[in-house]
């Protein structure tokens, strides 16, 4: 409660308690009338409260804002599919104008992600309520990220480093994963809250694509919903067909790089923590299946090298 409405509310006390009229007409009253008396009282007092901080709250929503007006609402509590759709398309349009992402306009690279991201979605919890885009960035950086409404990416620089399809694969199910769990609109319904922007109406479509936006580039997942997206992802390997020891392995291989860890690989969890929970959770008869080949990957992402 504001300093304010806390000296609202003392004042109206003190008046209350203040008044002879009231006092005298209250000693009349019995027991349990006077009890439904107070609590009419409090009901009236919290309504009046809870209005007042809504309208605090939407006056620093418009400060923070600077005055726009919202095309539309979300309700904090829900976001449907096509809400979620609108945003993430919102956010792919403002990470690409920004320059700091550039698509790889090469169509036989990008249908050969969009095929291992097909092969998967049929095992993802959300294949019915989302369209799945997958896109490949040029970037040497060995990075991939997801954000909302389905959209993957995954760099050039990642394709490289990985040894075999079921390796890329195990880094494209982990980031479907990642949008299976509703991780990024989980960090930015914490974040809007944690800066006052979160109303009793929600938040509108623009402002949770702004958050978003710039949560990807400056907050990792947390150790919760990386383990998630580990076993989301495996999961969807597995089923899938891939090799599930692919996403150990891979995962490894970039902990053994010389120098800082790759932005792909969160430091929370630890690397290692996350090995070791994955190989326990792979299953014997999908261990070492579909998608080990080094050579058929080297010559079908020939254009890379």
């Amino acid at each position: 409660m504001s300093p304010t409405l806390k000296s609202r509310l003392s004042l109206g006390c003190q008046t209350f308690g203040k008044s002879p009229m009231l006092r005298k007409a209250l000693r009349k009253l019995s027991r349990k009338q006077l009890g439904y008396f107070l609590l009419a009282i409090l009901i009236a007092m919290s309504l009046w409260l809870g209005q007042a901080q809504v309208s605090q709250a939407s006056r620093v929503q418009d400060r923070i804002r600077g005055g726009t007006q919202t095309t539309e609402t979300v309700q904090h509590s829900r976001l449907s599919p096509e809400q979620e759709i609108r945003v993430g398309q919102k956010m792919n349009r403002d990470l690409l104008r920004s320059g700091e992402f550039r698509l790889y306009r090469n169509p036989d690279i990008q249908n050969y992600v969009v095929g291992i991201g097909e092969r998967l979605l049929p095992y993802s919890d959300r294949a019915d309520e989302l369209t799945y885009t997958f896109q490949v960035i040029a970037d040497d950086q060995v990075n991939a990220f997801a954000t909302m409404g389905g959209y993957v990416y995954v760099t050039t620089g990642l394709m490289k480093f990985a040894d075999n399809e079921a390796q890329l694969a195990s880094v494209v199910g982990h980031e479907i994963g990642h949008i299976d769990g509703k991780h990024l609109l989980e960090q930015i319904r914490a974040d809007a809250v944690r800066r006052g922007l979160m109303t009793a109406t929600g938040l509108d479509e623009s402002t949770i694509a702004q958050i978003g936006v710039e949560l990807l580039r400056e907050r990792p997942n947390s150790r919760e919903n990386e383990y998630d997206a580990d076993q989301r992802g495996l999961s969807m390997m597995g089923d899938a067909g891939y090799a599930q020891s692919a996403m150990p392995d891979f995962m490894q291989k970039l902990a053994d790089q010389s120098g800082s860890p790759p932005e792909f690989l969160s430091t929370h969890p630890a690397p290692e923590n996350r090995v070791e929970a994955l190989e326990v959770s792979i299953d014997p008869n999908q261990r070492n299946s579909d998608g080990l080949d080094s050579t058929a990957y080297y010559n079908r992402t020939q254009a890379l090298r």
